[in-house]
């Protein structure tokens, strides 16, 4: 089989599916329908398999289609970092990292590794954002980051992960609560209450959504803020509870009259893990940060043995 495609057809078809339109993705794409129609024609005649389902509400992708835009986002994707690299070393910056991290891992843990790790790699830059873990894990296989730190049961079959720390969500109260006087409590007994919950786009907001979603219920959001040390503020001022990282709890317990609740749901431990799409096959700057990331918690799992606190 001879198959013939170029990158204005990977980007074609990747901008069609993601409109489910032919021309949507062909506007996107700065080329005449009649013009895309002609590519995709070609690409199912050279390939010998439609690409997409045609209908009155548009185009959907067949399942080789599917593979097609798969591998395509990934090539395209690569092609992505190889024009950000040479960008950078035309600027002087040798090396640049893209970091994926759920709500835990970026706010308590990866500040002080990352400050170290920049310190002694001058010439590395890093892009370090917060996704779900489902979105990461679809990010590390995509190519479109290069490691991720992910929480809870997700499916990582395709990835190398490494073992990184964990991550308890527990119930954070003013003391006058009735809550606060429980040895536990259940994540749906929380929902009468009104919630201190952190902005839309944060990973951990996402994630309670989802809980209260397999329950059934809604999270009664009474003030949303941007970080967890302004959600103990208004936690303590008895605005409504929250749930939060107990190492984020306990931190800002020392200086706020608040009290922390376990939760009882399983979920609410986590094991967060390390992936990347091949450890092997990143550049040495980037196994140094995965190194620099082990050591970090095994040094703090020490310190937890000895304190008998968790993280």
């Amino acid at each position: 089989m001879s198959m013939h495609f170029d990158l204005v057809d990977l980007r074609l078809m990747v901008r069609v599916a993601e409109a489910n339109s032919l021309t949507k993705g062909a506007e996107a794409s700065h080329i005449s329908l009649p013009a895309a129609s002609t590519r995709i024609k070609h690409l199912e005649e050279s390939i010998g398999t439609k690409l997409f389902y045609r209908n009155s509400q548009g185009v959907t992708l067949t399942p080789p289609g599917q593979a097609f835009v798969h591998h395509a986002r990934l090539v395209l994707g690569q092609l992505e970092h190889l024009r950000g690299d040479l960008q950078e070393y035309a600027r002087g910056i040798k090396g640049h990292l893209r970091v994926y991290a759920n709500t835990t891992a970026l706010s308590e843990f990866l500040p002080p590794v990352l400050r170290a790790y920049l310190s002694t790699h001058p010439d590395v830059n890093i892009d370090l954002r917060e996704r779900l873990s489902n979105d990461i894990i679809r990010a590390v296989t995509d190519g479109q980051t290069d490691i991720g730190i992910v929480a809870g049961s997700v499916r990582t079959e395709n990835l190398e992960t490494v073992p990184y720390r964990s991550d308890r969500l527990v119930l954070v109260v003013d003391p006058a609560h009735p809550l606060a006087t429980a040895e536990h409590v259940a994540f749906v007994d929380t929902l009468d209450f009104d919630h201190v919950g952190l902005h839309e786009s944060s990973a951990i907001h996402a994630f309670l959504r989802q809980a209260c979603d397999r329950l059934n219920r809604s999270l009664k959001l009474r003030i949303q803020v941007s970080s967890f040390e302004g959600a103990c503020r208004m936690i303590e001022t008895g605005v409504g509870i929250g749930i939060l990282p107990e190492s984020a709890a306990r931190r800002h317990a020392q200086k706020m009259v608040i009290r922390i609740v376990p939760l009882s749901d399983p979920w609410s431990l986590r094991a967060m893990q390390i992936c990347v799409r091949n450890l092997e096959a990143l550049p040495q700057f980037a196994r140094e940060l995965v190194d620099l990331l082990v050591v970090d918690a095994r040094q703090a799992g020490s310190i937890e043995l000895l304190t008998g606190e968790t993280n």
